[in-house]
């Protein structure tokens, strides 16, 4: 079904997915349970992102990875979204939102993303009321088949941020771009 759907945000998620997140009040609190030292403690999950610099200012829907491994894409292409098996925006580690770059009917929230640069900031609003502040450091562009899964997902030192679309030549046959857009942030 993802072949056939224009803009698609078809990467590779975490090597081996991460265990689902703790059933119980915390989850039903808008937050997620992360461990922390031994000990759990519950962040805030986040609810929307702005990228001021192009004009994104969206709600984000919980993603998951599909049965294949790779990241599940938002069902609203005027929608961004969270892969809630990895950090929250502002927790230690890379949060990874992705985002349709279009569709048949036109440009989707992420159309701009190619246009962010280092120093533009990144905000995600949090189901607390606070925000979480990130500075772009960088913009790379990587072929789907050779998608930097590591450098995606793999652990940081601190609060980092990752937003994904597609990007470069659409290939009609496919359906689908040749490439993925990835802007990597870390917390302001």
């Amino acid at each position: 079904m993802l072949a056939g759907v224009v803009g698609a945000v078809l990467v590779l998620g975490p090597a081996a997915p991460p265990p689902p997140s703790p059933a119980g009040p915390a989850a039903d609190q808008g937050s997620s349970v992360v461990a922390e030292a031994g000990a759990l403690r519950a962040t805030p999950e986040p609810v929307r992102v702005r990228v001021p610099r192009i004009d994104v200012d969206s709600t984000l829907d919980r993603l998951g990875l599909l049965a294949d491994g790779s990241l599940e894409t938002p069902a609203d292409f005027g929608q961004a979204g969270w892969y809630g098996g990895g950090p929250a925006p502002g927790d230690v580690g890379p949060a990874v939102l992705a985002g349709h770059v279009d569709s048949t009917a036109g440009p989707a929230v992420f159309w701009r993303l190619r246009e962010v640069v280092a120093g533009d900031e990144v905000l995600v609003d949090r189901a607390d009321g606070s925000t979480a502040r990130f500075t772009v450091t960088r913009v790379a562009r990587h072929p789907k088949d050779a998608f930097p899964t590591d450098e995606v997902y793999g652990p940081t030192p601190d609060a980092q941020l990752r937003l994904i679309t597609c990007g470069g030549e659409f290939d009609s046959s496919r359906r689908s771009y040749e490439d993925n857009v990835v802007v990597f942030a870390r917390s302001a």
